[in-house]
Parts: structure tokens; sequence; C-alpha cells
């Protein structure tokens, strides 16, 4: 079993960070379902040392969440270990490093995945964060892109520097999110190091997940897009089964519901006590955090037959009546079957630039 400082993990299944989609409530729905481990959307070390609002946020933790993990991303040792300090103060149990986000804004910074062109350096960060006294993690990538494969490298390096374990996405930097993951490359990783060896890349259903480990001898999964609209993934990986529509209906009504109290409650004590005003500070809390909810509704919907109508509407809703409605009628009637389609499993056709770390 993993370990991470004093917890040992229930099993190997872990929720990817992802950028505006582990937030607390989808968090706290993928645990309960079985992910061992659901880190935070990644957290910018600047905007926590700047003490920005919108930045704390993000530390917010339910209790059921244990261990606590945050991921930072920053190109400098001090700034990051002075936001890792800021995090375990916030309750974190753990810092994931994040080393391979693809994202302009991010790398052009030295963070991210930028930090595969600097081994030495991203040794000195793990280093740096260490000193905050928490376990810490990083998730890399196989390279800046084909002509400069170095993960072996890069996970020696940190391993070196007292990283308990280091997760891998199998694709480079310039691949971004299209292509195959190379998975071979988590198998030399694993060879290549002591520490556990957590895998990425291509695991969307819950068969490839049990492959990737005995393809690769990886010690944990981590699993991005997989549970987009399908938390229950980790539940099947589990042994347990598929949802029933029924429980498809239940759960997107719920995530719904805890998401509209999320961003009220991380808007700032003024959007509870402002009131209904249709203007107010509350009233403009509901419809950031319907907004917010679209794309989760997308995801909800994505292999369900009627799924394409749906979606068209479900881009257009503002009011929280509403979406409880739509959810109401398509997951509990048309949406309730699986669409069978030729070829099988239809692609995650979403933009999510941006999105996985």
């Amino acid at each position: 079993m993993l370990r991470l400082g004093p917890y040992v993990l229930r099993n190997r299944w872990i929720l990817a960070p992802m950028a505006g989609v582990s937030e607390r409530p989808f968090r706290v729905i993928a645990q309960r379902l079985g992910a061992a481990l659901c880190p935070t959307e990644l957290v910018s070390s600047a905007g926590l040392v700047r003490a920005s609002a919108r930045t704390r946020k993000y530390l917010r933790r339910d209790p059921a969440e244990q261990p606590f993990v945050v991921q930072l991303f920053g190109g400098d040792p001090a700034q990051m270990a002075e936001a890792a300090a800021m995090a375990r103060d916030a309750g974190a149990d753990a810092i994931d490093v994040n080393m391979g986000c693809p994202v302009p804004k991010v790398t052009k910074n030295g963070a991210g995945s930028a930090l595969l062109c600097q081994p030495e350096r991203a040794a000195e960060i793990v280093r740096a964060v260490a000193t905050a006294g928490l376990p810490v993690t990083a998730k890399i990538r196989s390279g800046w892109d084909q002509s400069r494969i170095n993960a072996v490298e890069v996970a020696q390096a940190l391993e070196a520097a007292g990283a308990a374990w280091v997760a891998i996405h199998a694709r480079s930097r310039a691949q971004g999110y299209a292509g195959r993951a190379d998975w071979s490359l988590i198998a030399k990783v694993k060879a290549a190091v002591q520490i556990p060896v957590v895998g990425n890349g291509d695991v969307t259903t819950p068969e490839a997940g049990r492959r990737m480990v005995e393809e690769t001898g990886c010690d944990g999964v981590m699993i991005g897009r997989g549970a987009l609209g399908n938390p229950w993934i980790f539940r099947e990986l589990c042994g347990g089964p598929p949802p029933t529509a029924e429980e498809r209906r239940e759960l997107v009504r719920g995530h719904f519901d805890a998401q509209l109290d999320f961003v009220a409650e991380t808007a700032g004590e003024g959007a509870r006590a402002a009131g209904g005003g249709a203007g107010g500070p509350r009233a403009s809390a509901s419809l950031q955090g319907v907004r917010q909810f679209r794309k989760q509704l997308l995801w909800y919907a994505h292999g369900l037959r009627g799924a394409s109508a749906f979606r068209q509407r479900a881009v257009t809703l503002d009011d929280p009546r509403e979406v409880r409605a739509a959810i109401d009628a398509f997951f509990g009637g048309e949406g309730s079957e699986r669409e069978e389609l030729p070829g099988g499993e239809p692609e995650l056709d979403l933009d999510l630039r941006g999105a996985l770390g």
C-alpha cells in the first residue's frame, strides 16, 4: 500500500489535481466513492504569499479529507517554501509540487513543466518545500518535448531531494493532452527509483487503470479525464458497480448544491449575509456557482442518450431552480440510459486546455 507520511492509503487510486475541477465538492465526492487521495487543484505560491483571497479559497478543506494534499506551483524555491508553510498552517497534511502543467502562463514563470528543463532547480524546490515539515510529492511529465524526454533523470533528482513519491503523466509538455501516453516511460521511471511511482495518462476506464499497473508496475494510478462526469470510476476500480440512473441523478444534484454552497462560502461572509436581493452579493455568488457548474453538467451527460440536446440547453442556464429541474428531467429520463454508439465509448470532446496539471 502507498504511504504518505503517517497515512497508509486505502488503495492505489488517486484523483488527479485539475484546475477548475478538483474543488472541494468534487474531491469529497471522489473520496466518498473510493479515491484514496484527492489533491487540490494547482495553487499559486505567489498568490498565497501575496495573501490573495482568491488563492486562499483553495485551502478550504472538508473534515473528511484525510490526508489533505495541497498542490503548489511556482518557480522560486523560497516563495514555494513560504507557501508550503502557509498551506501547512491551513491544515495541509502533505504538499504536491506541480512540475507538469504545460500552460504558458505557468511555464513562462519557470513553474510547471518548465522545471523539467532544470532538474537541479526542481530538486531545490522539493528541498525548500520540505522545510515546512510535511511530506512532499511531485507530479511531472515525460519531458519538455520529444527531443528532451528526461523523466527518469528528473525523478532521480527528486528522489535524492527527499520526495516521498513521484507521479508521472506520460506525455511531454509539447503533447499537451493530445496523442497517446507512453506507459513504457512509467515503467522506466519505476525501475530507476526506489520511491513509489504513480502513473498517469489515458486511464479512462477501470480496465485501463488495472492494465497500467500490470504493464508498468507502478505503485499508484492517478486519474484525471477518466473521472470527469464519472467519479464512480473509483468505486469500480475498488470492485464496486457502475452507477444506477437514480444514483447518477442524486449525485449530480448533490454536487450542484454543494458547489453553490462552496461558491457562496468562498465569496465571503457578505455573500451569505446580504440576503436575496436580485443584484446583491448572494445573487452574484449563485450565478457564479451555476456558471461554474455548467462544465460539470456537460461531463456528467457525456455518453448518455440525448446528451447533445441537453448540452445545448445546459450552457444557457443561469437560475439554480432551472438547473435542478434540468437535472431531474434529463438524468431521471432520457439521460438515464447510456448511448450505444458504433466503435464503443465516444471521446470526451470538451475543451480541457489548462484544466489538467
